[in-house]
């Protein structure tokens, strides 16, 4: 069994536009744009990373932005939406505030006993605030959200499956404990973990396998202390016989990646080395940043890639 595994680390989104993108992910959800780099495998796009004001595990949204995507098809195998964490109280302030920034589909529920406000995205991605009594993690507090009533991290994901079973097997394997079944959702969570450690299965016979594009979660990564660690949960995912890629460096985190047998994309991260280490924490996300590999491309990136600022 995986104890190591602490909870979300960070959610991949692709996304159309990314000037839109980062207004949408600092103007209306409030969060800290914490870096600017590219993509390692297509380095003319943009990885840009919003989070607290750290860069914590658990509070980490990524973008990549494509120019020419198509929109994404909601469907089973994917993360269908993106759950944060909010004060609760807050959702009056949250629904006025992205009414008053015509967001689109916003709506309130309620599901597991938390009250939830449901909203879209610049691409149509699925988002939702979940109102928690108590979560202790530290809020971004300049990007015009009261701290009050601003983000912590994530609160959980929502995966829609057609057929749970094989994942909450894998969930189980990974230290996730079943923690709540309301009509055709089932939430499991991780004890002890590190505020984002609830996972959602939503079962849905109705609807065919997702289309990824705009709008699409592309993967959802869960954090683990350190490579040594990850070393060791890679190892027992290998003796399960589950397909998992070498350890990757991408820079602020060390990744392995695994396909679900549910259609969704997992990657393993490490809390280490954060963001921080090549770049002074109070100006986290303002120069653009590459990895060694595409450094002899910083000229034409500069001049090609869209302005943020």
């Amino acid at each position: 069994m995986l104890e190591a595994i602490e909870g979300i680390h960070h959610i991949t989104t692709m996304a159309k536009d990314a000037v839109k993108t980062d207004a949408f992910a600092k103007g209306v959800l409030g969060l800290r744009r914490v870096k600017k780099t590219v993509n390692f495998d297509a380095p003319d796009v943009y990885h840009l990373y919003y989070a607290n004001g750290t860069g914590q595990p658990g509070t980490v949204l990524t973008y990549f932005p494509f120019p020419n995507i198509v929109r994404g098809t909601r469907g089973t195998g994917e993360v269908g939406t993106t759950v944060f964490s909010v004060p609760e109280g807050s959702l009056d302030f949250w629904e006025r505030h992205l009414t008053s920034h015509n967001v689109s589909a916003i709506r309130r529920t309620e599901i597991f006993g938390e009250r939830r406000l449901l909203f879209e995205g610049a691409d149509g991605d699925s988002f939702a605030l979940a109102e928690r009594p108590a979560d202790e993690r530290e809020p971004w507090t300049e990007g015009g959200i009261p701290a009050d009533c601003a983000i912590r991290g994530f609160r959980s994901a929502v995966m829609v499956l057609s057929d749970p079973a094989p994942m909450l097997e894998l969930l189980h394997f990974m230290g996730y404990r079943p923690a709540g079944e309301e009509g055709n959702s089932q939430r499991l969570e991780r004890p002890d973990g590190n505020g984002a450690q609830a996972v959602e299965l939503v079962t849905d016979h109705s609807v065919p396998p997702a289309r990824q594009g705009g709008g699409s979660v592309h993967h959802i990564a869960f954090a683990v202390a350190n490579t040594e660690t990850q070393k060791r949960v890679r190892e027992m995912l290998v003796r399960e016989r589950i397909p998992v890629t070498p350890i990757i460096d991408r820079n602020y985190f060390f990744s392995v990646y695994f396909r679900t047998p549910g259609g969704v994309l997992f990657e393993i991260a490490t809390n280490e080395p954060g963001f921080a280490h090549d770049e002074d924490a109070a100006h986290l996300g303002e120069d653009l940043k590459l990895p060694s590999q595409h450094a002899h491309l910083r000229p034409y990136l500069e001049t090609h890639l869209p302005s943020l600022d």
